[in-house]
C-alpha cells in the first residue's frame, strides 16, 4: 500500500524534493534559538559582550525572515503538489469507472462514488502534501533537539527520552481504533451523500406525491449514522489525543522534578537548566506534530484504501488481439443465449434468434420475459453465460467492445441528456461532426423546427437531464444523435412507450425514417407500433415461444394473438 502510495509522487519529484529540502533547512533552522539562548545565559550576559548579543540577535532575525520564507514555500507549492496528485488520482478512477461494466453501476449508488471522488481524494491530497514534510521536519527535529540537549545534559535528556517509549506504545495501540472509526465515518459520509443525490435527483416526484416527510426521515437516518460514526471517531480521536497529551504533560513533570534535583546536586548550573527549560519545547513540539499526523494519516489511508477499491475493481476487457475494424452489414443471431444477472434463476433460457440484414425484428411479450435483456447482450453490456452472439458471422466476444458499440444505435425510454446545449447533446452521438451534419441529424429527427423557435437556438441549455424540454422533445434530441451517429445496427428499447398517442404518432414517423437501412431490434408493448416489423418474436419467461409476421402469429391464435386482442379488444 505504501509503495503504491509514493508512486504517485514521481510526476511531481521536483516539487517534492525541493519541498522536502525546505522542510529539512525548517526543521534545522529550530536549533539556532535555544543554541543562541544558551550562549547568551553562559557567555553574553555575564561576561557583557553586548555586540554578540546585537549581533546574533540579527543574525537570528535574518535567519527568522528565510525561515518565513521557506515555511510560505512549503504551504504554497506543497499545497499544489498535493492538489497535482489528487486530480491525477481524479483522472485515475474518473477514466477507471468509464472502463468497468454494468453491472458495476448495478451496485454502487451514484453518491457513494461521488464521495470518493471529492471527500477521499482530498484526505489523500492533504496526506500527500503534509505527511512527508511534518515526518521530515518532526523526525529531524528530535534528533538535532535530542543531540544539542545531550551536550548541555546526557542524564537529564536520557531521563526525558525514557517517557517517549510510553508514548509510542498508546499512539500505536489507540491508532487502530481510530482508523476503524475513520472508515465507519467514511462509509457513512458515502451514504448520507448517495441519500442527497437520489433525494435532490427526485425531487419533483418527491413534491407531485407530496412525500417530503418521508424523504426527510430517510436523510435523517443517514444523517444520525453519520452522527453516531463520527461521534465515534471523535471518542477513538478525544482518547487519542488526551493520552497523549498527558504524556506530554508528564514530560514538563519530569524536567521540573529531574532537573531541579540535578541544579541541587549541582549537576548541572542555572544557566544551562534555563537554556535546557527552553530547548526542551524543541523537543516536545515536534513529538506534538507526529501525534496530530498520525490523525491525518489515518484520514488518508483510509481515503487511499476506498480509492484503490475502486480502481482495482476488475474492467471491461476484450481478448487478446480483439477486432478492432470491423464494420458489419447486420445479420445478427443468437445461439442457445443463456443469461442470469449473477442470481440463481436465469433470465433468459437457450434463445435462438436470426435477423436478417436491414430486418427489423420486434420482441414483444409479458414485462420481465428478457426482451430488454437481450438488448443489453447484444452491445455486450454484459458477459454471456452461455451460448453466442454472432454478427455477420463474427462473434461479438472476439471484436472489441468500443467497436461493437460504435456500430450500435439505441434509442430508451428512459432518455439521458445532458446538461448541456443543444447542439452538445446531438453531438454526443458523433462529436467530431460538422454543423452541417448536426443540423442534417436535427432535420431527419423533426426537432431542427422547434431548436430554430429558441432564442439561442442549437445553443440552448437544456437543463438538467433535460428537464427544459417535453418528453418528445427530449426523444427527438436522442433519435437525432443516433442519426448523427449512423450505425448500421439499431436497437429501440421502449422508445415511445412514455409518450401520448399523437406524440407517438410524430416520432414514429422518426424512427421510421431512422431505421430506413439498418438492422433494427424492436421492443415494444404497444403492438400497433410493431404489426409492421418484418418479423416478431414472442418472449416470455425467457424463451421465444412464438415466431413470425404479425398475420402468422394472428393466425397462430397463441400468445401474440391473445396480447392484441387485449390491447384491441374495445
Amino acid at each position: 500500500m505504501l509503495k503504491r502510495f509514493l508512486s504517485y509522487y514521481k510526476p511531481h519529484m521536483k516539487i517534492f524534493v525541493l519541498d522536502m529540502l525546505a522542510s529539512l533547512l525548517v526543521a534545522l533552522s529550530g536549533i539556532v534559538y535555544p543554541v543562541v539562548t544558551r550562549r547568551m545565559l553562559n557567555d553574553f550576559i555575564p561576561n557583557e559582550k553586548y555586540n554578540f548579543i546585537i549581533i546574533w540577535g540579527v543574525a537570528l532575525l535574518i535567519i527568522y525572515i528565510i525561515r518565513m520564507l521557506l515555511n510560505y514555500f512549503i504551504q504554497y507549492k506543497g499545497h499544489v503538489m498535493g492538489v497535482r496528485m489528487q486530480a491525477q488520482m481524479r483522472q485515475e478512477m474518473f477514466c477507471h469507472l468509464q472502463k468497468l461494466p454494468f453491472s458495476f453501476y448495478d451496485n454502487h449508488e451514484t453518491g457513494k462514488l461521488m464521495s470518493r471522488m471529492t471527500n477521499d481524494l482530498q484526505n489523500i491530497s492533504e496526506l500527500a502534501h503534509h505527511g512527508p514534510e511534518n515526518v521530515i521536519i518532526s523526525s529531524i527535529s528530535i534528533i538535532v533537539s535530542f543531540c544539542y540537549l545531550c551536550t548541555i545534559n546526557v542524564w537529564l535528556t536520557l531521563i526525558i527520552f525514557a517517557c517517549v517509549p510510553l508514548l509510542i506504545i498508546i499512539s500505536v495501540t489507540l491508532r487502530k481504533k481510530m482508523r476503524a472509526a475513520f472508515m465507519r465515518s467514511r462509509e457513512a459520509i458515502a451514504k448520507i451523500n448517495a441519500s442527497l443525490e437520489n433525494s435532490i435527483s427526485g425531487i419533483r416526484v418527491t413534491k407531485a406525491f407530496t412525500n417530503s416527510k418521508s424523504e426527510k426521515e430517510k436523510f435523517d437516518r443517514g444523517n444520525e449514522e453519520f452522527v453516531a460514526s463520527r461521534r465515534d471517531a471523535y471518542d477513538a480521536m478525544g482518547k487519542f489525543h488526551s493520552s497523549t497529551g498527558f504524556v506530554t504533560d508528564v514530560f514538563n513533570v519530569v524536567i521540573l522534578i529531574a532537573g531541579g534535583l540535578f541544579l541541587y546536586g549541582g549537576k548541572i548550573n542555572f544557566a544551562d537548566y534555563s537554556a535546557f527549560f527552553v530547548s526542551i519545547n524543541m523537543f516536545l513540539s515536534p513529538i506534538r506534530q507526529l501525534i496530530m499526523f498520525v490523525e491525518q494519516y489515518q484520514e488518508g489511508v483510509t481515503g487511499f484504501e476506498r480509492f484503490t477499491e475502486i480502481v482495482d475493481t476488475e474492467p471491461e476487457k476484450d481478448i487478446e488481439n480483439a477486432i478492432t475494424d470491423f464494420a458489419p452489414e447486420g445479420k445478427i443471431e443468437l445461439r442457445n443465449v443463456t443469461y442470469g444477472y449473477g442470481n440463481d434463476s436465469d433470465v433468459l433460457h437457450d434463445v435462438n434468434i436470426s435477423i436478417n440484414r436491414g430486418e427489423t425484428y420486434a420482441l414483444v411479450g409479458p414485462s420481465g420475459g428478457g426482451k430488454t435483456t437481450i438488448c443489453h447482450l447484444l452491445p455486450r453490456f454484459y458477459p454471456l453465460d452461455k451460448g453466442e452472439i454472432l454478427i455477420d458471422g463474427v462473434d461479438i466476444k472476439t471484436i472489441a467492445a468500443e467497436t461493437l458499440r460504435r456500430n450500435i444505435g439505441i434509442v430508451q425510454q428512459d432518455i439521458y441528456l445532458f446538461n448541456a446545449s443543444m447542439r452538445d447533446n446531438i453531438l454526443y452521438g458523433r462529436p467530431d461532426a460538422t454543423e452541417e451534419e448536426v443540423i442534417a441529424a436535427a432535420k431527419r429527427a423533426n426537432i431542427h423546427d422547434y431548436i430554430m423557435t429558441l432564442p439561442q437556438g442549437y445553443d440552448t441549455e437544456i437543463g438538467e437531464r433535460g428537464v427544459r424540454l417535453s418528453g418528445g422533445q427530449k426523444q427527438r434530441l436522442s433519435i437525432a444523435r443516433v442519426f448523427l451517429k449512423d450505425p448500421p445496427i439499431l436497437i429501440l428499447d421502449e422508445a415511445t412507450s412514455a409518450l401520448d398517442n399523437t406524440t407517438e404518432i410524430l416520432i414514429q414517423a422518426s424512427l421510421d425514417e431512422l431505421c430506413k437501412g439498418r438492422t433494427t431490434i424492436v421492443v415494444a408493448h404497444r403492438l400497433s407500433t410493431v404489426k409492421n416489423a418484418d418479423r416478431i418474436a414472442v418472449i416470455a419467461d425467457g424463451r421465444v415461444i412464438e415466431n413470425g409476421t404479425h398475420d402468422e402469429l394472428l393466425a397462430l391464435g397463441g400468445t401474440y394473438k391473445h396480447l392484441y386482442s387485449l390491447q384491441f379488444r374495445d
